[in-house]
């Protein structure tokens, strides 16, 4: 064990006290996996979903990337969501980002940073759609928060547009896609009132979402 040795005597004894409060917990966690949330959230690794939420290994399915994004032309994340909706059977996606976003953040300068680039564009696209009630907001950080906020509610938008969830709402399945932000600075989720469990309902909670959003 030459590499990283501290890492492998954390899991020795990580995996020793799992044990100790549960001596079939392993075992456990081979033979089911039966989440009834799937989490999107940022990649930051600031934010854990397991851990904000306090759930165990086998209670949340996750998918991490820059800033929470749901894109219909990324098959990694689209295979998530189907293999959640579709045989785990998930009842609530979650799309969690987080106020203070690394990402969210670059999406605002006039900068370049390379590779990232083109995927940013997809959250430059999200603030070009709200430039007006943004750049109304003349303090800085209240305008990034309020970004970071706009952000989780158009992926939320974004992840009941895919096929899948709209399958699943046309099969009766009992799925709702909700909309949270998590603050760094105190360790606290937030709902940001934006939960959506039918295709009908789409249109009216976006519309509200965002008019709220605009308007706090």
């Amino acid at each position: 064990m030459r590499f990283l040795k501290h890492l492998f005597d954390r899991n020795r004894a990580w995996a020793a006290q799992m044990l100790e409060q549960d001596p079939q917990f392993f075992q456990k966690l081979v033979t089911q996996q039966t989440p009834e949330y799937l989490w999107i959230g940022c990649a930051d690794s600031c934010v854990s979903a397991n851990q904000i939420i306090d759930l165990m290994p086998g209670d949340v399915f996750v998918h991490r990337n820059i800033a929470s994004v749901v894109v219909h032309t990324d098959l990694n994340c689209l295979s998530v969501i189907q293999y959640a909706v579709e045989i785990l059977k998930v009842k609530h996606i979650i799309v969690c980002g987080h106020y203070g976003c690394g990402g969210v953040e670059a999406a605002m300068q006039n900068q370049e940073y390379g590779l990232i680039d083109n995927w940013l564009r997809h959250l430059k696209d999200i603030y070009a759609k709200h430039a007006v009630s943004l750049n109304a907001i003349e303090d800085e950080t209240r305008r990034f928060d309020r970004f970071c906020e706009l952000n989780v509610i158009e992926q939320v938008s974004n992840v009941c547009h895919t096929t899948i969830v709209q399958g699943a709402w046309r099969r009766g399945q009992e799925l709702a896609v909700h909309g949270w932000i998590y603050g760094l600075h105190d360790g606290l989720l937030e709902d940001l009132q934006v939960t959506i469990s039918s295709a009908d309902e789409l249109d009216s909670f976006y519309r509200m979402a965002i008019s709220e959003s605009e308007t706090s």
